[in-house]
């Protein structure tokens, strides 16, 4: 992808020099003759790195460059003043209001091109470290490891946590190859990955064909349980059309619960942000108890969601490490007229 670079200066030669040697190598130009209609620009069309002059009406490059590095939606641009202003203060002030560089007029433009290509490059890694880490981590909490924090470790008092498992896995990754045992579940996994997304839920993790979410961390909601029942219903009803897509028969059981957990970062090299306590082994049993094709949750989800779902009662079972438990089979959301018989 061709990168666009804003040139910001009040002199015609300059600025048709400038555009002239960097279109010479493929970038894509956009022109502002000062500090205001740069803010403008840099508005409408943001570009991937800005050549900025400091001497110029209305309002100079140091006051631009300061407002640009203000505000959130631009901060992360690079920014490289391009001027004859070549005393040490003001190169100093450049690179304290946020600049990546200072190059003085008359530029030499093999020295030019190769500070932009450097900067643009480094921007480029930047961001795809940036897009890797949140990948990894919740944007919150990798925003609090940038900062420096160093022990990321929270207690939610409630919480609700989601185990989804495909019924009969282990049978049927047996008689695939390799890359199509991968193919079905990244592209399952991706659909659950959406609806997450879709919901505001935030995935934990995978193991083998076992997918795990939590809706209320890190980022606590009133309406955790109900926003992750609503995704579970979903979940159940999408593998109706993964199936037809794939050609394939596959279930998943689904498990519920909510309560109190521990939630943080572990590793070094590998970073894993995580969930710990009794609600997380409770929702994982609620899982592997389960029935295919169904959602089973706790006692207390039900009771959480009994105003605006619908449940049947699957009776009592032996849970491992649990005892004997009450669970219910989630069916599905109240419909208008179950609102109105009850009104």
């Amino acid at each position: 992808m061709t990168s666009r670079i804003l040139v910001v200066d009040d002199a015609p030669a300059n600025i048709q020099a400038l555009a002239g040697t960097l279109k010479e190598q493929g970038y894509q130009i956009s022109v502002a003759t000062n500090g205001r209609q740069a803010l403008e620009v840099v508005g409408r069309l943001r570009p991937d790195l800005i050549l900025l002059d400091v001497v110029m009406p209305e309002m100079d490059g140091f006051e631009a460059c300061r407002r640009l590095k203000a505000a959130s939606s631009t901060r992360d641009i690079p920014i490289i003043f391009l001027t004859g202003q070549t005393d040490t203060s003001d190169i100093v002030k450049g690179f304290e209001l946020g600049a990546v560089d200072y190059v003085s007029k008359p530029f030499n433009a093999p020295e030019l091109l190769a500070r932009v290509n450097t900067h643009l490059t480094i921007d480029r890694l930047h961001r795809e470290n940036e897009r890797l880490l949140l990948s990894i981590l919740p944007a919150s909490v990798a925003t609090r490891l940038k900062a420096g924090d160093t022990a990321v470790a929270d207690h939610f008092p409630e919480v609700s946590v989601l185990f989804a498992d495909i019924v009969n896995f282990t049978t049927l990754s047996g008689g695939l190859s390799p890359s199509s045992l991968v193919s079905l579940l990244d592209e399952l996994f991706t659909r659950f990955d959406e609806l997450a997304r879709a919901h505001g839920i935030e995935k934990i993790k995978t193991i083998g064909d076992c997918y795990m979410a939590v809706s209320g961390a890190p980022e606590p909601r009133v309406d955790h349980a109900v926003a992750l029942a609503d995704m579970a219903l979903e979940m159940i009803q999408g593998m109706e059309g993964f199936n037809r897509a794939r050609g394939t028969m596959l279930q998943v059981r689904i498990g519920l619960h909510t309560g109190p957990v521990v939630a943080g970062v572990i590793g070094r090299s590998k970073f894993i942000y995580d969930l710990w306590g009794d609600t997380v082994n409770t929702a994982s049993r609620m899982e592997s108890t389960g029935m295919p094709g169904c959602i089973q949750v706790s006692e207390v989800m039900q009771s959480a969601l009994a105003g605006e779902f619908d449940f049947e009662r699957r009776g009592e079972i032996e849970v491992k490490g649990k005892g004997r438990m009450n669970p219910w089979l989630l069916r599905g959301r109240k419909t208008a007229a179950d609102a109105s018989a009850k009104a």
